[in-house]
């Protein structure tokens, strides 16, 4: 029987197998933020040990940093007090940081790729579920609590019982209009929050390999939202050629040995997985979320579906909908929004600019909406000068903002207020998420552009065909 891209990269990083169905898995690259990681170093100092391997470790202060005046000191001590810890650490183990208005500074799971610390093959970890973003380079990368930092962080290991393998095809073309969101959102309102629970995904198909590695981070991005312990996604021609391009690529010791390597990591065509599942892009169309997590979604042509029959689930589902302000059987198209926000490890980088950009051009924001479009890393934000996105969108009446989480979560000054409406390009819609009481629908960024631009949610494909400006 063969073996799956999971099953290669896994297997080649087993140190140890543990009784009880635990194994010791080797660390490649742990990435590390200011959230999560403070206890875990002073874990360390209470054990009087050091950082076993610094050099794979990277930080990067990105949850609490402003998105304004990143220049000046950060005003809120709820997020100071955090960076200037991580700060701290990073001097105290020697561990590299790229601090806030750095070159290399950004969200941690958009620079790690950007910067070429992520590769196919290796093993990744942070203190973050959308760690699962870099599995789209053929890597296997998820989320770890505070005590497994200090693990890796003492051992360069940490244990793990290994997850089962899901293969998700997607055959076909995508629609005009249809992003890689678009599909992540489609396929987690299929497979449910808890759909892919205990399972690593591997995505492939038509689809997949159609899609950018901008795209490809987009849906591996939202891998856990389905309850996946990560998304996975072979190395082909586009990883490679993305890669070449990275900065850290020139350093990097005989490449063709180590291209060859990848080539070999795709799943075998004999092997099998514990679940496979397909769709047809066919059934895809722009998407948006009407609910307080991200599975309560639908195309935007649909109407909110009706409460399901049991007791159980239909008192939580109406009670997401009263906190939505929403009702069984409505059409969302016309709906007046008030914030729309670009940005987050989700949708955050280069492509996404340039797909909110080609709605923008020429036309104007509507002037009701609040709109905070936020680049995911200084390197993006330095391509959409390059590219003269910022300049179209100036035009248009946007202002574009300084790398950093901003409102995907209400851990900055960027913040939802309550009771408003925002068309968000993050990956949760929790209640309170972007703020107390602030009411989330999750989109991609053409969705999330058209309701910028009009006001109300509103299907992108409308202005994409139609040559009237706004």
């Amino acid at each position: 029987m063969g073996k799956t891209l999971l099953d290669k990269v896994w297997d080649s990083h087993v140190v140890k197998k543990i009784p009880g169905g635990l194994d010791q898995l080797y660390i490649d690259r742990h990435f590390c933020h200011e959230v999560t990681s403070p206890q875990a170093f002073d874990g360390l100092r209470k054990r009087g040990i050091n950082v076993f391997r610094p050099e794979k470790t990277v930080c990067a202060p990105d949850h609490n940093i402003p998105t304004l005046n990143q220049d000046q000191p950060i005003a809120e001590p709820s997020s100071r007090i955090p960076v200037e810890t991580l700060y701290k650490n990073a001097e105290e183990f020697g561990l590299e940081i790229f601090p806030i208005g750095s070159e290399r500074n950004g969200i941690i799971h958009v620079i790690g790729p950007e910067q070429g610390l992520t590769l196919p093959g290796m093993t990744i970890v942070c203190g973050d579920s959308h760690t699962s973003t870099h599995g789209a380079l053929g890597a296997i990368a998820f989320g770890i609590g505070t005590s497994e930092i200090e693990m890796v962080l003492a051992t360069q290991c940490i244990m793990q019982p290994k997850p089962k393998s899901m293969r998700i095809n997607i055959n076909g073309k995508l629609k005009e209009g249809v992003t890689a969101k678009d599909v992540a959102l489609f396929l987690i309102s299929k497979l449910g929050t808890g759909g892919a629970t205990g399972y690593f995904i591997e995505y492939a198909g038509e689809v997949v390999r159609d899609l950018s590695m901008e795209g490809r981070m987009t849906l591996c991005n939202l891998s856990i939202e389905m309850g996946a312990r990560g998304g996975m996604i072979a190395p082909d021609a586009t990883t490679y050629d993305y890669i070449s391009k990275r900065p850290l690529w020139k350093s990097i010791q005989d490449k063709d040995k180590l291209i060859d390597y990848w080539k070999t990591l795709p799943s075998d065509p004999d092997a099998v997985f514990d679940r496979e599942i397909s769709f047809d892009a066919a059934e895809i169309e722009p998407r948006i979320t009407f609910g307080t997590n991200p599975g309560m979604g639908i195309g935007i042509s649909e109407n909110v579906p009706q409460a399901p029959a049991d007791a159980i689930s239909r008192k939580s589902y109406l009670k997401a909908l009263e906190y939505m302000k929403f009702n069984e059987g409505q059409s969302l198209q016309g709906y007046p929004v008030d914030y729309v926000f670009l940005g987050s490890c989700t949708n955050g980088r280069i492509e996404d600019f340039r797909q909110f950009a080609s709605l923008a051009k020429g036309r104007k924001k509507n002037a009701g909406v609040v709109a905070w479009l936020v680049p995911g890393s200084r390197a993006v934000l330095s391509q959409i000068k390059e590219e003269g996105l910022d300049k179209i969108l100036e035009e248009a009446g946007f202002e574009i903002r300084e790398p950093g989480c901003s409102a995907c979560l209400a851990m900055n000054e960027d913040k939802v207020p309550a009771g408003k409406l925002c068309v968000s390009t993050t990956n949760r819609n929790f209640e309170g998420r972007q703020g107390p009481g602030a009411r989330t629908i999750l989109a991609g960024p053409l969705v999330a552009a058209a309701a910028a631009l009009t006001g109300e949610i509103t299907d992108p494909r409308k202005l994409m065909n139609d040559e009237r400006k706004i």
